[in-house]
């Protein structure tokens, strides 16, 4: 497996900080293309990926668990940064739909619900979970209003929607990133559509015991 490239060291930081800084950046990326692939994969392998030693590794993130909750609190994270900027659009319909192809271009959803189960989450993330359900409530208010999106539809079923572009994964990672855009096309498609749907919509928090850790 081809190691991930080396990331320059942060310009303005001294010998040692720049050091640091530059390996944080390797394990992350490292850490993201092992675990997405493998969430059991042992830490070991992050540092074998990243080309640093596992003392060095240890010391920035001391066990796989602070490890895999940095990367999905960073995922998050992300995913908070692109529904505020779908705010900003005054067209609701435009905002949410942008917000679902930036999100799936980012493969911010594997972040999320990929790891999701696999650390205890800890008192930092939760003001970013309260934000991103508050987020995903108003994006659906605000493409309703703008009468495209069908009536029955809620926030629930954008998890649904990006669970499933993130499912798609082909050996080229340009395919799966055509692939995921197709999919995401003909689901975005069926959103604006009439006629009823099949089933009641998800409930609020039916899905959180994903975020419990698994035994």
């Amino acid at each position: 497996m081809p190691k991930t490239p080396e990331a320059p060291a942060r310009k303005g930081l001294p010998g040692r900080k720049a050091q640091a800084a530059r390996n944080d950046g390797l394990i992350l990326d490292a850490a993201r293309a092992v675990f997405l692939a493998d969430a059991s994969a042992p830490i070991a392998a992050v540092a074998e990926r990243a080309g640093v030693g596992i003392s060095a590794l240890y010391r920035r993130y001391p066990s796989k668990e602070v490890l895999l909750r940095t990367l999905c609190h960073e995922g998050l994270r992300r995913y908070n940064a692109e529904a505020d900027a779908a705010l900003e659009d005054s067209d609701g319909w435009r905002g949410l739909v942008g917000f679902l192809e930036r999100v799936v271009d980012a493969d911010v959803h594997s972040l999320t619900v990929h790891l999701a189960g696999t650390f205890t989450p800890d008192d930092a993330m939760w003001p970013d979970v309260l934000h991103a359900g508050e987020v995903n409530a108003e994006l659906i208010r605000r493409a309703h209003a703008s009468g495209r999106l069908r009536p029955e539809v809620n926030s629930q079923d954008l998890g649904l929607i990006l669970e499933a572009c993130a499912a798609i994964a082909m050996p080229d990672p340009q395919r799966t990133a055509q692939l995921r855009r197709r999919t995401l096309a003909l689901l975005v498609a069926g959103l604006a559509a009439d006629g009823d749907l099949p089933g009641p919509p998800p409930e609020s928090g039916e899905f959180a015991w994903r975020w419990q850790p698994r035994g």
